[in-house]
């Protein structure tokens, strides 16, 4: 059997591996999620290189401090060649095939490699296997992560249109029959499908003389309505599976999320935020596939219909939010941010973000007192 071959056993990586590129000024890839994140370096109007960013992840355990959420932390940057930039990718694989933890399968991922052996330890182990110098990581900035809805072009003249997608879930109900519509553009041949990592969709490589057949099945069946009605609350919101398809779940996330948006879009309209562009995400449990702890406002299952509310994550996906306050029920949750809302609109400075007002007003004083 493989499994009980000594190699296997000692090489074996148990745990995902991810790796993501992102192009400022836009981390619509959440970057730093990742246990690999490139970060293109770019000047004017080419990439020169990329930074590499290593031991992000999302995973945690209610209740075990030894596992907990990680940003990727910026490690070096790799000037030059397509080659240069996928040593230095497989070199980090290997690094972590040959330091990553093999005795504990909730300690195997490369965040908690990175923690153990150090950044300047890494630095110097990826030179040298490597075989070339490696600099210090540029300065990049980001100003979004969110998808952009609707109609884009690209630099070949190909037309692409991004499709919300509440939750990922593509459903034919009674109101919009997606499924078909989606199906009727497959058919035709004039369009492919992308992903995007906010769980929306792309209908890409429509070519000049076949987009209008492309629009005319989005407008026929009510999809480019449905996406320019999405409020930006909506429209960046994102859940994860959970009950009943996932069999970790404590609560519902992708099922329930809608409904929670809606009583919360009341509340940002009862306060005159509806206008505000904030990231809000919820999972079924603490092992975080939908991100939820890299969002401003984060919801984490804890039993069926009770959720760990956290605050203070940044709008670009550069800081981490904490828990505010532990197993809510949906009462509860409206609750606290109605009041959270209110102190907002109240004590916020100019152009401040929800996510940096509540770090600076929950997270920190608590921290302080801790």
């Amino acid at each position: 059997m493989l499994e009980d071959d000594p190699l296997y056993q000692d090489r074996y990586m148990p745990r995902k591996f991810k790796i993501g590129i992102a192009i400022p000024p836009t981390n619509d890839v959440d970057i730093l999620t990742n246990d690999l994140g490139l970060i293109a370096i770019i000047e004017n109007g080419k990439i020169k290189g990329y930074n590499i960013c290593v031991g992000g992840g999302m995973s945690t355990t209610h209740g075990n401090p030894d596992h907990y959420a990680r940003l990727a932390s910026p490690l070096a940057y790799v000037e030059g060649t397509e080659e240069k930039t996928l040593k230095a990718v497989y070199e980090v694989l290997t690094i972590q095939r040959d330091y990553g933890n093999r005795s504990d399968r909730k300690l195997a991922r490369l965040k908690y490699t990175v923690d153990r052996l150090g950044l300047a330890w890494w630095r110097e182990e990826l030179e040298r296997r490597c075989g070339f110098g490696l600099e210090d990581p540029k300065p990049f900035q980001f100003t979004s992560r969110r998808d952009d809805y609707g109609w884009s072009q690209n630099h070949n003249k190909l037309w692409y249109y991004t499709l919300f997608v509440e939750n990922g879930r593509v459903l034919d109900t009674p109101e919009l029959k997606m499924k078909q519509a989606l199906l009727e553009i497959a058919e035709s041949g004039k369009a492919a499908f992308r992903f995007t990592s906010s769980q929306n969709l792309i209908i890409s490589d429509i070519r000049k003389d076949d987009k209008k057949a492309v629009e005319d099945i989005l407008e026929r069946y009510g999809l480019i309505g449905h996406t320019e009605r999405a409020t930006k609350l909506r429209g960046n919101a994102i859940a994860c599976v959970a009950l009943n398809t996932c069999a970790l779940a404590l609560a519902e996330a992708q099922r329930y999320m809608p409904t929670l948006i809606t009583k919360i879009e009341a509340l940002l309209t009862q306060h005159g935020l509806q206008d505000e562009e904030l990231i809000m995400r919820m999972t079924g449990c603490p092992n975080g596939c939908a991100r939820p702890y890299a969002a401003e406002v984060g919801f984490v299952g804890t039993a069926y219909g009770r959720y760990n509310l956290h605050f203070g994550g940044d709008r670009l996906g550069l800081r981490l939010n904490k828990v505010y306050k532990e197993s809510l029920n949906e009462d509860e949750i409206l609750a606290e941010l109605d009041a959270a809302f209110g102190a907002f609109k109240a004590e916020r400075s100019t152009g401040e973000t929800f996510g940096d007002f509540s770090y600076r007003k929950y997270i920190l004083p608590a921290n302080a007192e801790a």
